[in-house]
């Protein structure tokens, strides 16, 4: 059986702890500050909440007056757009491939001399273009809009690039560019290859209207300007 002893000790575990009691008068002073201090500071805090509110407060009465004299203005109607029809996927290999075949189509063995006007600057237009048209390319009349730099490229480079750019010019509706191939003081011998070549290029493309070889301040013998065709 359990004792007495035993009893008493359960029966002060289950009791209430007792406040504790202040062994000095320095900390009962202590204690009372605490409570002024907290109480301060929720007294500032309380001012901080209605000043904030106050403000609000003021500041909607300021708008509401600015307000008065302005007149609302119609809501427009909404338009509700239709949705555009999405664009199918043009297939990257197709591309490719189409750009491969057109680069193909350029040959290097098209006799352009039996095209090409025998004068001071070469020059060459298609049918149903007239003269005066390279006259004007020729004298600079028309905008350059465009250009591409043949510079330093092998012919296999050069003439993907050509195809790439007329085809971009194409889209873009751009009617005249200079394409520059230089004069072949940098080549092999000081052969002007691509000098001889792009003009056989040119030629072939259908976008081609007519080129020539412009003046000094254009480029001279180590350029052409071009005159594509309209945009359909």
């Amino acid at each position: 059986m359990p004792t007495d002893s035993s009893k008493l000790e359960r029966a002060n575990d289950r009791a209430p702890a007792r406040p504790r009691r202040l062994s000095s008068l320095a900390e009962l002073v202590s204690v009372r500050d605490a409570l002024v201090e907290s109480a301060r500071f929720e007294r500032l805090q309380a001012a901080r909440r209605r000043a904030a509110e106050a403000e609000r407060t003021r500041d909607a009465r300021t708008f509401q007056a600015a307000m008065e004299d302005v007149t609302p203005m119609p809501q427009s109607p909404v338009r509700v757009l239709a949705p555009r029809k999405p664009i199918p996927p043009i297939p990257a290999m197709r591309v490719a491939d189409e750009q491969a075949a057109l680069v193909e189509s350029l040959s290097d063995e098209f006799s352009v001399e039996t095209l090409l006007e025998i004068d001071d600057s070469l020059s060459w237009r298609r049918d149903g273009i007239g003269p005066e048209i390279v006259r004007d390319l020729r004298r600079g009349r028309w905008v350059l809009q465009d250009e591409l730099d043949l510079h330093r490229l092998r012919t296999d480079e050069a003439r993907e690039a050509l195809v790439t750019f007329l085809s971009s010019c194409n889209r873009r509706s751009i009617r005249c560019v200079r394409i520059v191939h230089g004069k072949g003081l940098g080549s092999a011998g000081r052969e002007p290859v691509l000098k001889h070549k792009v003009p056989r290029w040119l030629v072939q493309r259908s976008e081609v209207a007519a080129f020539c070889q412009p003046r000094e301040i254009d480029g001279g013998s180590g350029a052409l300007i071009v005159l594509l065709v309209a945009a359909s």
